[in-house]
């Protein structure tokens, strides 16, 4: 059984794999497709991109594992027309991105950035113009695994909570002390907007000229999620204008985000995509994806079709 680990994952997951007796072969992007031609399986993060053409040069591949939430870089459907199972590792990084969440959010309303800038240039520049989060409605578009560990921290910061998700039972969202309200309400309450929800044909550019102008005015928005769930345009005009106060990214679009009309805008953070990148969160998934490729049976039986989407959200 050849196992090609084509992205950076610890130590650990390796060293689980390993122990299977399987050949673990790890590629550098120079080196994956002359690995791939007799590969049986694929271990990936986000940098790879399981494509049609990549898969073309794998005949022998029967699954692939993502470690790390979600499978946007996995071509689902033409995965499932060839028989390859797809995995991946929901979970592992919940902690990690809501705390850089609310990182993030804290940032924004205390301006630490601009604070720490002025400090380096030897200024001495106090401001009153930062607020408390405290009292404030924070609305969560997604309450999944990482919503409901941003709702709970924002509860210990004596926010009012309200959440957007139609996958959640209200008697769930109130074990969170969190108010599950319709899309429209939430866009018209919430003080601060943090997305939490996969990519989908209702989902993409949800964040756009028409939603914003139903927020209020001086909103702020967070997004550790998807970039694509952002019209990035409509969003950098209303940064302009005042409709919305302030963003804090780490998720664009296009990464990195060379064409991005919010980098370098004054009134947005941006960070490059590391909500889910502690050392604990690698190590969970990495151990997490080697684990479940090496106790993971149904997969070894030829003929296989599957199709693994992470209905979990984010």
């Amino acid at each position: 059984m050849k196992v090609i680990v084509a992205d950076k994952i610890s130590e650990r997951g390796v060293e689980l794999l390993k122990q299977t007796g399987w050949n673990i072969v790890s590629t550098t992007k120079e080196t994956l497709g002359g690995e791939l031609k007799d590969a049986d399986a694929l271990i990936v993060r986000s940098a790879t991109k399981v494509t049609p053409e990549l898969m073309d040069k794998a005949p022998h591949l029967r699954v692939v594992g993502r470690a790390g939430v979600g499978v946007d870089n996995i071509n689902l459907d033409e995965a499932t027309k060839r028989g390859i199972l797809v995995m991946s590792t929901p979970g592992g990084s919940s902690v990690s991105v809501a705390e850089h969440t609310f990182a993030l959010l804290l940032a924004l309303v205390r301006q630490l950035p601009q604070f720490d800038a002025s400090m380096r240039q030897g200024k001495w520049e106090k401001s009153s113009s930062g607020a408390e989060v405290r009292g404030k409605t924070l609305g969560l578009i997604g309450l999944g695994r990482i919503g409901s560990e941003v709702a709970s921290r924002a509860e210990a910061f004596d926010m009012r909570v309200i959440a957007y998700d139609p996958f959640i039972s209200e008697a769930a969202a109130r074990e969170l002390s969190v108010e599950l309200v319709p899309l429209e309400t939430l866009y018209a309450e919430s003080d601060f907007i943090s997305l939490h929800t996969a990519v989908s044909p209702q989902t993409q550019g949800m964040i756009n000229a028409e939603t914003i102008g139903k927020m209020k005015k001086g909103v702020r928005i967070v997004n550790a999620a998807r970039g694509e769930l952002i019209n990035e345009a409509d969003l950098a005009a209303a940064l302009k204008s005042g409709q919305v106060a302030g963003a804090a990214l780490d998720v664009f679009a296009e990464e990195p985000p060379k064409n991005s009309p919010l980098v370098g805008l004054p009134n947005v953070i941006a960070t490059p995509h590391v909500a889910g990148s502690t050392a604990e969160a690698q190590e969970e998934q990495a151990s997490t994806a080697s684990s479940r490729f090496a106790t993971q049976d149904r997969w070894k039986s030829q003929g296989i079709v599957s199709r693994v989407r992470d209905y979990a959200r984010l």
